[in-house]
C-alpha cells in the first residue's frame, strides 16, 4: 500500500515527493581527462573502512530531516565505487537498512568500472544487494579508449558486460559518441556492440569540453564539428530506436519497463539524501525545499565527519520564486514530460503562477499544448535549451 504524507495548506506542498539516496565514492585509478565530477586518483591507498564509518555517521546526521519516508532507490556513484571491496559496500547497506526505510523492491545502482580487477567482486555486490550496475564502457575501440584515458579495453568491456548480464537483471552501459576523429560508422560500431550485449539500457553521452579539466583546456585533436557530430548523434539515436530502445531522456535509452528508476525520480523533482564527499541532496519540506551540499574534498570530508560534523553540510533552501524553472530544467529532460499537477505537488507553485511562460513555450511550438502535461515538442527536445530560456 503506497501512502504519502500530505499536508492541508495553501503554498505548501500537499505531499512529500519519493525519496532516494545518493552515496559519492570519490576515488578512481587514474582521472579521465574529459571528467568534471568530483573524483580523485589513488594516490595513497583506499581509506576504505574510515570512509564507509564516515557515510553511516553521515547517514545519521540527516535522519531527522527524512524521518520515517521509506526510501526507493539507493545510488552509487563516482569517482568509481566497484574500487571498494565488495565486503565494505555490504556493511554500509547493512548500515544503511538499519537506520533507513528501505524499500522491499528498491533498485540499488553501482557504478562500474570494466577492469579485470572489478570483474571478479561482481558477484560479491550482487550479495551485498546491488540489484543494477552501471558500467562505464565509453567505447569498445582501443584507440578511442586511449585517447579518452580510459584504463580498461574493448575486450574488458564485452567481458564485464556478460559477467554483469549473468548477475544482475538491469545492466546500463554508457557510451560516448562524437570522438576524436569518429565517424558515423565507427560511432555505429560501438552502439551496435552495445545492443548485441543484451544490455537493458543504454546511456549515450556527447563527449563535451567541460572548464577546468584537460580536455577543456586542451581539447584533443580531430573532435567532430557540429554538422558531422550532429550525423553522429543522430546515427546513434536512430540505431537505438530501431533495436527497440525508448528514448526517455536526453541521454537515456531503456528496453521496455527497464528505465532508471533512481534517474526517474530526479528528472521528476523527487528528494534524494546526499552522502559522501561533495554529494548534492534535496529534502523537502511542508514549508520548503532545502539543497545540502557535502564539502567536496575526501580528506577535508572525512576530517570533519569525526569531528566537527554541522562543518562538513552546506544547507540552502531554494527561493520560491527559483522553483519553476529547476522543476521545468529537470522534468523537460523527459521525453514524455510530467503531468501537469506535478508542479504544484513538488513545488507549491501553482501551474497559474507561470502561464505566460509555458504560453510563450507553446506558442514558439516548443511545449506541447495538451494542458494536462508539460511535455516537450520534438522540435523542443532538440532546442532543450530555448525551452528553459522560458522559464528563467
Amino acid at each position: 500500500m503506497k501512502h504519502n504524507i500530505t499536508f492541508q495548506y495553501p503554498g505548501q506542498l500537499t505531499a512529500l515527493p519519493p525519496l532516494s539516496l545518493y552515496i559519492h565514492i570519490p576515488w578512481c585509478i587514474k582521472k579521465c581527462p574529459y571528467c568534471d565530477f568530483n573524483s580523485h586518483s589513488l594516490k595513497n591507498g583506499l581509506p576504505e573502512a574510515a570512509y564507509i564509518d564516515a557515510l553511516l555517521t553521515d547517514l545519521q546526521l540527516e535522519l531527522p530531516n527524512i524521518w520515517g519516508r521509506p526510501v526507493e532507490t539507493i545510488f552509487f556513484g563516482g569517482g568509481t565505487p566497484s574500487l571498494f571491496q565488495a565486503e565494505s559496500i555490504d556493511r554500509l547497506l547493512s548500515g544503511v537498512r538499519s537506520l533507513l526505510r528501505l524499500q522491499p523492491e528498491a533498485e540499488i545502482t553501482l557504478e562500474a568500472n570494466p577492469g579485470t580487477f572489478e570483474i571478479e567482486k561482481f558477484q560479491g555486490f550482487k550479495d551485498a544487494g546491488i540489484t543494477r550496475l552501471s558500467i562505464g564502457v565509453q567505447s569498445f575501440n582501443d584507440d578511442m579508449l586511449a585517447r579518452l584515458g580510459r584504463v580498461h579495453n574493448g575486450k574488458e568491456a564485452l567481458t564485464a558486460i556478460a559477467t554483469a548480464l549473468k548477475l544482475f537483471d538491469k545492466i546500463n552501459i554508457d557510451l560516448m559518441y562524437a570522438l576524436p576523429n569518429q565517424t558515423v560508422r565507427t560511432a555505429l560500431d560501438d552502439v551496435q556492440t552495445a545492443i548485441a550485449t543484451g544490455a537493458t539500457h543504454i546511456s549515450a553521452y556527447h563527449l563535451t569540453m567541460e572548464p577546468n579539466t584537460p580536455f577543456g583546456h586542451t581539447p584533443p585533436k580531430g573532435l567532430p564539428q557540429d554538422e558531422a557530430a550532429l550525423d553522429i548523434e543522430d546515427a546513434v539515436h536512430g540505431a537505438l530506436e530501431s533495436a527497440g530502445f525508448i528514448h526517455y531522456e536526453t541521454s537515456a535509452f531503456a528496453k521496455p519497463a527497464m528505465q532508471c528508476r533512481h534517474n526517474l525520480n530526479y528528472w521528476q523533482f523527487g528528494d534524494y539524501l546526499g552522502i559522501g564527499a561533495g554529494a548534492h541532496g534535496k529534502i523537502s519540506y511542508p514549508d520548503r525545499i532545502e539543497r545540502t551540499v557535502r564539502r567536496r574534498h575526501p580528506n577535508d570530508y572525512l576530517a570533519l565527519m569525526q569531528s566537527q560534523l554541522s562543518e562538513a553540510v552546506e544547507r540552502k533552501t531554494v527561493a520560491a520564486e527559483d522553483l519553476p524553472f529547476e522543476f521545468m530544467m529537470n522534468a523537460l529532460r523527459l521525453t514524455d514530460g510530467v503531468p501537469a499537477a506535478m508542479l504544484q505537488e513538488r513545488t507549491g507553485v501553482p501551474a497559474a503562477k507561470i502561464m505566460a511562460q509555458i504560453e510563450t513555450a507553446r506558442q514558439r511550438g516548443l511545449l506541447e499544448t495538451d494542458p494536462t502535461v508539460f511535455r516537450p515538442t520534438e522540435r523542443g527536445r532538440l532546442f532543450l535549451n530555448d525551452l528553459l530560456q522560458c522559464f528563467l
